[in-house]
This record gives structure tokens, C-alpha cells and sequence, in this order.
């Protein structure tokens, strides 16, 4: 009896022991040639870098990397002195080893009790020639335009090499299936988009191809990315893609990228730190672009997730905030019916723009004594005083409230367009426009809907004249 006691003892104190061990992390660094000198480990988010953790390493170049919570899984460096750094992969095994030299680190680095590295590596080896043998290719390729056999020859092997580095990805993946290498890899797979049948006959076969193939690639461009898969958080890839997504695939309409959000949150909308990361990355991107009419996409996202309560890493504050700002925007987006001013103006006779008959409306927010409308005014006169008789007018309105320098500086410039005159914003032209700086410039259809915003005065013949050529 005594014995099985303590066959039982001794089972329950190994895996005790054991479950110890996989709480946390531990990893021995070696270094030859690096001694009494820190090195870092680094993690990625998103397109940037983060320290985790440091060691100093002893007179032999060996330190330990360890923590009592294990790491968030992804892909990691070691950061090296003047900024050089090897990766690895960092996944469920998080005790284990590594050995380099410092002057040749990547080509003597070896992992020990890491499979998943071990393989890690062979791959970074083997793309990193697969890459050279492209880019030698390419060289080859621009020095022979001028001989065309050459060039057939070259647009070959091309082919040939672009096969064979896709099979080896796929490769790859299927020899790592499940683990983090192969989430990696697959993501890095272009799309395959397939040979579309065009009858025969039809008008333009290589737009309506070119269209297909457009919208499959577009429609399939993450089928490689697993976006349920959060370690991808941690790798510079997740960001890439939806950079290249957003920035090169999609049209940059604001319908257009409304419907590819909506598709690409439902497919992360499972795992809530992938939803997370792309609903700010999302926020972020459009917040800080500059093209015209974005500010749509920031209404969206804050009515589909900020302000429904379905982004609870943001604080109140950041929520309050954020309405005040949409509030502000909702009135005046792109498509939309422009709101309604009547208002004095310098002949005084009331004026109201929905009586304006025009194909154009310029709305011009200004001052005179600030020092961008000192510059813009006058090129809208010079440009007002050539199509004021082409369906163009002006409707410009002060707001500052010196009645006085308003006038003088009308008179003075012989400003003959609508000159709007309300001191005490009884129009709320502020709120319904958002006039939070001058000058500022709204173009209106002959129907009063916005289609144009924040367009320096200078880009307004440009506008109106692509305005016209494309919607006749």
C-alpha cells in the first residue's frame, strides 16, 4: 500500500511541477562573441516594434529571457546591438533555447527543444534565396529590353521560379499545419484568380476579364488570412494586408469601402482581439486620410461600433467626444442635400441658396483679415470673374462679426458674387457646415447636393470641369 502511496505522491508532485513549467516562459540566449552586453526582446504590433523584455549577457554571451506569464504568441526578435535583430516564432512552447555567432548571426543561428523555430528557420533560409534568385532575374530582365529572344527566355524562368516559389509556400504550410509557421505562411500566398470564359463576341473581352478578375481578387483577398487567428496581431502581416486591402484594392469611394468594412467585420467578428485591432486600425486609417469625402467611413465605424457600445477599450470620454464629432459631420457628408441658408448679405437684401439657379454653387467660408483667405480670395475672384456666366455663382460668407472690415473689403475688391452677412450665426451655417477655421469651400450641385468639400480654392476649376466631363 505504502508503495502505490507513494507512486501517487510522486505522480502528483511531477505534474505539478510540470504545470509549472508551462506557465511563463524561458528562454537561454548564447551569443559567441557578444559579451557583457544587453540584447532585447522585441515583439511586432501592427507596423511597429515593442520591447518585451532585456538580459544582460555574461562573459560568455549567454542570458535568460523568462517571465512567470507566458509570452502572447506571434513573431518575435532578438534585438542585437546597432540595431540588428534575427525573428522567431514565439507559440506554444515557450521554453527553449538559442545559440548564434554575432558576426554571422542569421546563418549560424540554431534553435534547441523549438521544432516549430527549427523549421521557422529552414524557411527564412530558403525564401531569402528564393528571393535573391527574383531579384537577380528582374535585373537581368531591365538590362535586356532591347533583345527581345532575351527577354522571352528571361519572362521564362520567371514563370518557372514564380511556380516554384508558390509550391514551396504551400509546402510549407501543409508540412506545419495547425501551428503558427503555417497561419504565417498562408498568409503570405498571393490569390489565385482563375481564367474567366468570355463569350465570344463580346465588346471589350479585355475590360470585362480585366473587371472579373478585378472583383475576385478583391472579393477572395483574405481567403489566406486567418482572421480568427489572434497570434497574427503579433506579426507585421495582418497590418500589411489591410493596408494594401484598403489602400490599393478597394476603390476609395466611401460606398465602396463602407460594404468592404461591413464584409471584413463579419469575418472577425468572432474573435474579439482581431475585431478589436481592425476597428481601431480601420478608425485610424480614415481619420487620418486626406482624400475627400473619408469622413463618411468615420461616420460609419462610429455608428457601427464606437457609439453601439461594442468598443469597450475606448473610454467615455473618447465616446462623448467622438458624437460631438460625427454630429458635426453627419450634416454635411458628400451625397447629401446641403442645408438651407437665408441670411442678409452686403446689398441688403436677404438671399437665400436654394434660390441660387445655377449648375454650381461655390460656398466660400472666409474672413478678411485672415491670412489664408488673404491668398485664396482673390484667386476665387479671378476665377469667379471667368464662369460667372457658365452656371457658376459664389455664395460666400463671412465669420467674423466686424461688419465694417466685411465691407471695406468687398468694396475694396469688388467681390460681385453673393456676400452673406450673419454675425450672430442665426443660420447655424457653423453646425450644418462645420466651419471650424477659413477659408473653407463647399461645391454644390444645381440640385444643393454636396459634392465636393475642403477643396483648396485652387483645385476648383479642376473639379468642376472632371465634375462635368464625368457626369454629363
Amino acid at each position: 500500500m505504502k508503495k502505490y502511496i507513494f507512486l501517487a505522491f510522486f505522480l502528483s508532485i511531477s505534474s505539478l511541477l510540470l504545470g509549472q513549467q508551462s506557465n511563463g516562459y524561458e528562454i537561454t540566449v548564447t551569443i559567441s562573441g557578444l559579451q557583457d552586453s544587453s540584447v532585447y526582446l522585441a515583439y511586432h504590433l501592427g507596423d511597429k516594434q515593442y520591447i518585451k523584455d532585456t538580459i544582460d549577457l555574461d562573459k560568455n554571451g549567454m542570458g535568460i529571457l523568462k517571465g512567470n506569464m507566458p509570452l502572447q504568441m506571434g513573431i518575435y526578435m532578438i534585438v542585437l546591438p546597432g540595431k540588428k535583430y534575427f525573428e522567431l516564432l514565439i507559440s506554444d512552447d515557450q521554453f527553449f533555447s538559442l545559440s548564434c555567432s554575432l558576426k554571422d548571426y542569421f546563418n549560424t543561428l540554431k534553435f534547441t527543444g523549438s521544432a516549430e523555430n527549427d523549421s521557422f528557420l529552414k524557411y527564412q533560409k530558403t525564401w531569402v534565396s528564393l528571393q535573391d534568385q527574383a531579384g537577380n532575374l528582374s535585373q537581368r530582365v531591365q538590362k535586356n529590353q532591347q533583345i527581345p529572344d532575351s527577354i522571352k527566355i528571361l519572362n521564362s524562368k520567371q514563370k518557372i521560379l514564380e511556380n516554384k516559389m508558390k509550391s514551396y509556400l504551400h509546402e510549407v504550410v501543409n508540412e506545419n499545419n495547425g501551428n503558427l509557421l503555417a497561419v504565417v505562411v498562408k498568409a503570405l500566398l498571393p490569390i489565385e484568380v482563375p481564367e474567366f470564359n468570355i463569350p465570344p463576341n463580346s465588346p471589350n473581352p479585355d475590360s470585362i476579364r480585366a473587371l472579373k478578375s478585378y472583383l475576385y481578387n478583391k472579393d477572395h483577398f483574405f481567403d489566406n488570412l486567418d482572421l480568427t487567428d489572434n497570434r497574427l496581431i503579433r506579426t507585421p502581416i495582418l497590418d500589411a494586408r489591410l493596408k494594401a486591402f484598403f489602400n490599393n484594392v478597394v476603390i476609395p469611394l466611401p460606398d465602396s469601402i463602407n460594404k468592404e468594412i461591413d464584409k471584413l467585420i463579419v469575418k472577425c467578428q468572432y474573435n474579439y482581439e482581431i475585431f478589436q485591432y481592425v476597428a481601431v486600425f480601420l478608425f485610424n486609417h480614415y481619420r487620418e486620410s486626406e482624400v475627400m469625402g473619408h469622413d463618411a467611413v468615420i461616420v460609419k465605424l462610429a455608428d457601427d461600433i464606437y457609439l453601439a457600445g461594442k468598443a469597450n477599450w475606448v473610454s467615455e470620454e473618447f465616446i462623448t467626444d467622438l458624437r460631438k464629432q460625427v454630429d458635426l459631420i453627419r450634416p454635411n457628408l458628400i451625397g447629401k442635400k446641403a442645408e438651407n441658408l437665408i441670411m442678409n448679405t452686403y446689398n441688403g437684401v436677404y438671399a437665400s441658396l436654394y434660390d441660387i439657379k445655377k449648375d454650381f454653387t461655390i460656398l466660400y467660408f472666409w474672413e478678411p483679415d485672415c491670412a489664408h483667405c488673404q491668398v485664396a480670395t482673390p484667386l476665387l475672384k479671378e476665377y469667379y470673374d471667368k464662369v460667372k456666366d457658365q452656371g457658376i455663382e459664389v455664395f460666400a460668407i463671412c465669420t467674423q462679426s466686424d461688419k465694417a472690415s466685411w465691407e471695406k473689403y468687398i468694396a475694396e475688391n469688388k467681390l460681385s458674387w453673393i456676400n452673406g452677412w450673419d454675425p450672430d450665426r442665426l443660420t447655424n451655417f457653423d453646425y450644418y457646415y462645420n466651419v471650424q477655421s477659413t477659408p473653407m469651400v463647399y461645391i454644390l450641385d444645381k440640385n444643393k447636393i454636396i459634392i465636393a468639400k475642403k477643396l483648396g480654392v485652387e483645385n476648383i476649376a479642376s473639379f468642376i470641369e472632371n465634375y462635368k466631363k464625368y457626369n454629363k
